[in-house]
């Protein structure tokens, strides 16, 4: 699973970012962002129903943190963001790579300050050298 989950991770994410970037541009995006939603929650109940996964609904239910509902208000902004930054002209190569970078560096930050994570020298050299490919990308 260790593999599998992370090529399903990097193909969604490919394909998430090429369907944003062809989204008409003309539409009201909260109406594209509802249709999206309610694909999600179909193959959410599909994938319920087939996987072999705990199906104890109410138990789960009972077990709902903050997280989900905030998971749900984070993922509104990044689907409406990423639609405004491909509709006001961001680079399919060059915006999920910057958003990737910064948020990493923030999520480092979050790391180190809330969860106590440790930041060895080769870390901090990553993280400088995503810094420097942050501006090289930004030069034109």
């Amino acid at each position: 699973m260790y593999y599998i989950s992370i090529i399903i991770t990097i193909l969604a994410t490919v394909v998430y970012n090429i369907s944003q970037k062809s989204i008409n541009q003309s539409i009201n995006p909260f109406i594209s962002m509802i249709i999206t939603y309610f694909t999600a929650i179909i193959f959410s109940v599909l994938a319920l129903i087939i996987l072999p996964i705990d199906r104890n609904i109410i138990s789960s239910l009972k077990q709902l943190n903050w997280a989900s509902y905030v998971l749900g208000l984070s993922a509104l902004g990044l689907e409406i963001g990423f639609l405004y930054v491909y509709r006001s002209g961001w680079s399919i190569a060059i915006a999920p790579l910057f958003v990737s970078i910064i948020s990493t560096i923030v999520l480092i930050i979050v790391g180190i300050f809330i969860y106590k994570t440790k930041i060895s020298s080769m870390n901090a050299l990553g993280i400088c050298l995503s810094i420097v490919g942050l501006i090289l990308m930004n030069k034109k």
